[in-house]
């Protein structure tokens, strides 16, 4: 189907900035930049260290944060978001850099913000909704303990070791700690998270990242703590944009990286917006707008040198706790590390690797709620199950594989439960036999006719698990379905429904219906089940219409005296009908009981 180019530049047009987004940055522009500062502030340590992490080096998340933060504030749906590098895209990195060398992700990131992009125009936002929270916070807490493992060779002063999963580079920086130790370089590390930890619950308002990191690097300086590696030197200021990284030949190879980074990237803006507006009241991100803006930041964010970006939850959470209420606190956070880069960067490269280490290592453990996980497992087996399984799956694999599977699974067990509501009980049919009759009469049709009704759904989940029973009934002569309570129906329950009829058939067992709804009919046309009840009139509006016809049943078999009925019986529903004409008669299933 072809589209328009006015329709064309519409989408275009209405993921672009609009005049309403920057009247929002002029109604308290104190305020905004205050909290600019204060995330700049916070931000400063985690891009240097996010850095190092993808081993590209700490210039590379200083570019990160400035160009991706600049152009994702710019561009993007939320007006609290903070963009730059995060340490769930630095697991994903770590990889791609062991593989493809600094260039492959340079080149991955272009070609995710390119993806990015893409699914902004064809309005993929909107899909976020239907991820399970366990497989969200499943996710979070198995990106913790990645990013905390991932800071095991700085914090013990070691150099990283080869290895193809964090836990095996973990378990080796240990060995290699173990045969000599660097006690200045955990104690730097381990200082500083506790700095942060504990200078968070005593003053939430104070920076604590920066005065651990300003006093290790103070007492590395002092000391001449030799132990204590610095970062290196920096740059004074950003490279010239370039494309030399840029290998075609590569492209390939690289797609399903690029896929990944797309995803992850995605996963996390849209988590964290969606975090932000709950943090505050009136605001509500534009969730295509979002992975527009974080397209534009990862196709410039590689120009400069820098790692591919996505928003960071806690970052955000910091601007919006800090009074944040437009973009223009997002845009004051870069321009103050754009200045940070250019006139602090001699100072900044003297700072200990172990100490970005340690406020790492703070950052994980601070990513974990205990008290939403433990009310998460606490909620339903199934939802523990996704959590522990997409945690795990998260630090054992890739981390758009873990959403995957975490993904997979919840749907199986909401498949699985939903099926479980579906039934079919026997019931009694006696309340809805028209007419007067004796007890010898009752007892006549209780011998001869049993009554079933369906309730819930009747799809390819659960359908087997009990209109096969219909085959095994007792050895009646006629069988009611009261249908009117099944909530949806697909192909495989009207296949089922039409095979446990044939069966019952061959017994000489004859089938009645009532009360289908219309939604049904269209799943038992078309695979012939309705036509096979048609066939002898056996479709019927109510139940007690249908146990009328089962009486009629048993008189002409014989089974039953042909006793005068004193009160009007209604007539079945019409004669066979092409199978595009639906039934017109009313569904007037009575009351549940």
């Amino acid at each position: 189907m072809s589209v328009s180019p006015a329709r064309s530049w519409d989408t275009v047009r209405s993921l672009l900035p609009a005049r309403a987004d920057f009247a929002v940055m002029a109604r308290n522009p104190r305020r905004d930049l205050l909290a600019g500062l204060t995330v700049a502030i916070v931000a400063l340590p985690l891009a240097l260290g996010f850095g190092v992490s993808s081993g590209l080096g700490a210039e590379a998340g200083l570019a990160t944060a400035v160009v991706a933060g600049a152009l994702a504030a710019l561009f993007g749906g939320s007006n609290l978001q903070v963009s730059g590098p995060t340490g769930a895209m630095t697991v994903v990195l770590v990889p791609i850099v062991a593989q493809h060398g600094p260039g492959g992700v340079l080149t991955v990131g272009l070609m995710a913000g390119v993806l990015l992009i893409a699914l902004a125009l064809l309005k993929a936002g909107r899909y976020m909704r239907y991820i399970p929270a366990p497989v969200v916070e499943g996710f979070t807490l198995g990106i913790a303990c990645v990013i905390g493992l991932q800071q095991v060779p700085n914090a013990l002063g070691v150099a990283a070791p080869e290895g193809d999963t964090v836990l095996v580079v973990t378990w080796r920086a240990v060995e290699e700690f173990v045969r000599a130790p660097n006690w200045t370089a955990v104690s730097l590390a381990l200082a500083v998270a506790a700095v942060m930890l504990f200078g968070a619950r005593w003053r939430p308002t104070i920076p604590f990242s920066i005065v651990g990191v300003v006093a290790a690097t103070s007492a590395a300086q002092l000391f001449h703590l030799e132990a204590a590696a610095p970062i290196g030197d920096l740059p004074s200021g950003l490279p010239a944009p370039s494309l030399a990284f840029l290998d075609l030949s590569a492209l390939g190879s690289l797609l399903a990286p690029a896929v990944a980074v797309a995803a992850l990237a995605a996963l996390e803006s849209l988590l964290s917006a969606t975090v932000a507006d709950g943090m505050t009241v009136g605001q509500k991100h534009d969730p295509d707008k979002e992975l527009f803006g974080q397209g534009i930041a990862n196709l410039a964010a590689p120009l400069f040198g820098g790692v591919p970006a996505t928003a960071a939850i806690a970052r955000t959470a910091v601007n919006v706790r800090s009074g944040a209420g437009s973009r223009l606190a997002a845009l004051t956070h870069a321009a103050v590390l754009a200045v940070i880069v250019f006139a602090a960067a001699p100072l900044v490269s003297r700072i200990p690797l172990a100490a970005l280490a340690g406020v790492l290592l703070a950052t994980a453990i601070r990513m974990v709620e205990v008290g939403a996980l433990r009310a998460m497992v606490r909620a339903t087996r199934s939802d523990a199950v996704v959590l522990v399984l997409t945690a795990v799956a998260t630090l054992a694999l890739d981390l758009v594989y873990a959403v995957i599977i975490g993904l997979v699974v919840a749907g199986a067990l909401a498949l699985r439960a939903v099926a479980n509501q579906a039934r079919m009980d026997q019931v009694d049919f006696r309340a809805d036999l028209p007419g007067e009759h004796s007890e010898e009469e009752h007892a006549l049709l209780a011998e001869h006719i049993v009554a079933y009704r369906i309730d819930g759904p009747v799809f390819f989940a659960g359908a087997h698990r009990f209109l096969l029973e219909l085959s095994d009934v007792a050895d009646v002569r006629v069988v009611i379905l009261r249908m009117s309570r099944i909530t949806t129906m697909d192909a495989t329950g009207a296949l089922v429904l039409k095979d446990a009829v044939e069966k019952l058939n061959r017994r000489g067992i004859a089938v009645l219906t009532s009360g289908i709804r219309p939604g049904q009919r269209r799943a038992l046309e078309s695979v012939g089940a309705l036509d096979l009840l048609r066939q002898e009139g056996r479709e019927y509006a109510t139940t007690p219409e249908a146990i009328a016809g089962a009486r009629a049943h048993l008189h002409q078999a014989g089974l039953l005296p042909a006793a005068p009925v004193s009160a009007p019986v209604s007539a079945p529903a019409p004669a066979p009908a092409p199978a595009s004409a639906p039934v017109t008669s009313p569904v007037t299933e009575e009351a549940p009981r």
